[in-house]
C-alpha cells in the first residue's frame, strides 16, 4: 500500500511501514476470520494434504506400526490390476448415462415448467420431491422397487403382460448399471430442471421477437435461440451432475454392494473396498487422488467445451 509525500507536493508516492500494512478494519476481519480458517484448516486442508502423504507409504491396519515409503508404487500397482480399469469402465458407463439422462430430461421438464398452465406451481413442488430425499432414502425405496419377490416393478410389468413371470432385476449383469443410474435420475432431475429453469427465465424475449420477425419456426428458435442462450446453465448442470455421478457411491452401497459379480464395481466402490474391507490406506488414499484428478479434469474439459463463447 502506498502514500503521498506532501513535501514532494503529492506527486512521489511513498511505502507505508511493514507495521502499518493493515488498518484497524483489516486487522479485525482478519482476527474474526481466524476461528473459521482454523476450523477449515482442521477439518478440510489437513485431511486432504494428510491422504496425498499417506498415498506414498504402504499403510495398512493390519500392520499399524510399520509404515514403508514406497513413492508411487501404490499408483503402479492399481494401474497394474485388472479391476481398477474394469471399475473404470464401469463408472464412465453410469456417468454418461446418469448424466445425458439427467441433462435431457431435466431439459424437458424446465420447458414445460417455462410455460404457463394451471397447476404450474404445484406440479414444481410435486417434482422437488424426488430432490428432497436423501440417497440412503432413495436407495431403500428403489430396491423395494426392484425386489424379485414383491417388488412394485415386477407387479406392474407382470400386470401389463410384458413379463409372464418375476424377475430378478439387480441380479443381472446387463441391467444393474442401468438399473442403479435410473435411481440416480430420479434423484437429480428435479435439480438439474431447476438450474435449467432458471436459466430459461433469464433469455431476453426480445431475442424471440426478433427470430420470429425473421420468419423463423418454433424448432428454429429453439436450436438458434434457447439452446446457445442456455449454454451456462448446461455447463453447470454438466459439471455438477458429472462430479456427483463420477463419485457416487450411496445407490453402490445400498443397492449391489458392487455387484452381481463386478457389474457394479465402480471407482467410489473401489476406493471403499481397498480403504475399509482390505485396510490397505495407502492403496486407497491413491485410489481418492486418482479419481479426484479425474474429476477435476472433466470439469476442466466441459468447461473449455460447453462455456467457452461462440
Amino acid at each position: 500500500m502506498t502514500s503521498f509525500d506532501a513535501s514532494a507536493g503529492g506527486a512521489r508516492p511513498s511505502r507505508r511501514r511493514f507495521g502499518q500494512r493493515f488498518g484497524y478494519e483489516e486487522s479485525s476481519a482478519l482476527l474474526f476470520l481466524l476461528p473459521v480458517m482454523t476450523v477449515l484448516m482442521a477439518v478440510a486442508v489437513f485431511p486432504i494434504l494428510y491422504s496425498l502423504y499417506l498415498s506414498f507409504f504402504d499403510v495398512k491396519l493390519t500392520r499399524p506400526n510399520r509404515m514403508p515409503f514406497v513413492g508411487l508404487d501404490n499408483y503402479v500397482e492399481l494401474f497394474e490390476q485388472p479391476l481398477f480399469w474394469t471399475s473404470v469402465e464401469r463408472t464412465v458407463v453410469f456417468t454418461v448415462i446418469s448424466v445425458t439422462a439427467v441433462t435431457v430430461i431435466g431439459l424437458l421438464v424446465a420447458l414445460l415448467l417455462n410455460e404457463n398452465f394451471r397447476g404450474r406451481r404445484l406440479l414444481s413442488t410435486i417434482i422437488l420431491i424426488p430432490w428432497a430425499i436423501p440417497y440412503v432414502a432413495d436407495a431403500l425405496m428403489w430396491k423395494w422397487i426392484y425386489d424379485s419377490g414383491y417388488g412394485a416393478l415386477n407387479g406392474l410389468l407382470y400386470q401389463l403382460g410384458f413379463i409372464d413371470k418375476y424377475m430378478v432385476w439387480l441380479g443381472d449383469q446387463h441391467k444393474t448399471i442401468w438399473l442403479i443410474a435410473n435411481a440416480f435420475v430420479w434423484k437429480e432431475v428435479p435439480l438439474a430442471a431447476i438450474l435449467l429453469l432458471v436459466t430459461l427465465k433469464s433469455i431476453p424475449e426480445d431475442l424471440y421477437q426478433a427470430a420470429k420477425v425473421d420468419g423463423a419456426t418454433l424448432w428454429r428458435r429453439f436450436v438458434h435461440v434457447t439452446l446457445p442462450a442456455m449454454r451456462p446453465g448446461f455447463m453447470l448442470v454438466l459439471i455438477y451432475e458429472t462430479m456427483v455421478a463420477i463419485r457416487h457411491f450411496d445407490l453402490f452401497f445400498v443397492l449391489t454392494e458392487g455387484g452381481p459379480g463386478n457389474a457394479s464395481h465402480t471407482l467410489s466402490w473401489h476406493i471403499y473396498v481397498e480403504t475399509f474391507r482390505s485396510l490397505s490406506f495407502g492403496t486407497g488414499a491413491a485410489l481418492a487422488y486418482i479419481l479426484a484428478l479425474i474429476t477435476f479434469g472433466l470439469a476442466y474439459l466441459i468447461i473449455r467445451t460447453v462455456g467457452r463463447s461462440r
